[in-house]
């Protein structure tokens, strides 16, 4: 007990170090992009490392009458990434196909609380993997110059910005929301 007063400020000293270290780009991508890949991959790994252990009742749980499933949620992280695919990739927005596909995830409420249930959480998370994997494959063509580019009404960094700063959000949603899961 005596050693604590100085194991201490070691502990906490080194907690600093660990805040301060550099991200680092993975090899094969420009420096810019590759500095959003592994923050989008960071807040990705903590979504995930939250609800992938979760049974299939914790998966459809409703807070309420107006929130929304874990498992629809995940699937909405998966659906925004796709969209911003194709905006910042090919310019566009979604086909009528695409739209098809996603637009139940992207707009959530009602109706992907009636259609968005009884799948397991792996399901929702291979969704999440394979658009990812799109997305570093697709970013992996670029450069920092694309990526400074303006794509519209706003450059596609920061449309990329956008995509890591929602998974942020909803990742704090999901956190509420497991810590008001029924204990079994």
């Amino acid at each position: 007990m005596k050693a604590l007063p100085f194991l201490l400020p070691i502990f906490l000293f080194s907690l600093c170090l660990q805040a301060q270290r550099k991200i680092e780009p993975p090899e094969g991508y420009s420096h810019d992009i590759g500095t959003m890949i592994v923050m989008l991959d960071n807040l990705k790994g903590r979504v995930e490392s939250m609800v992938k252990n979760l049974d299939q009742e914790s998966t459809d749980f409703l807070m309420d009458d107006e929130s929304n499933r874990i498992g629809a949620i995940i699937y909405h992280l998966a659906a925004t990434e796709a969209y911003y695919q194709v905006y910042t990739f090919e310019n566009r927005g979604l086909t009528d196909e695409e739209n098809a596909e996603w637009e139940v995830a992207l707009n959530l409420g009602d109706a992907a609380r009636k259609k968005l249930k009884e799948k397991p959480i792996g399901y929702y998370l291979d969704i999440y993997d394979k658009v990812r994997e799109k997305t570093k494959t697709l970013l992996k063509t670029k450069d920092d110059t694309w990526f400074a580019a303006d794509n519209g009404s706003m450059s596609n960094q920061f449309a990329w910005f956008h995509v890591m700063e929602h998974q942020a959000n909803h990742m704090g949603q999901l956190a509420l929301i497991t810590k008001r899961l029924p204990k079994n």
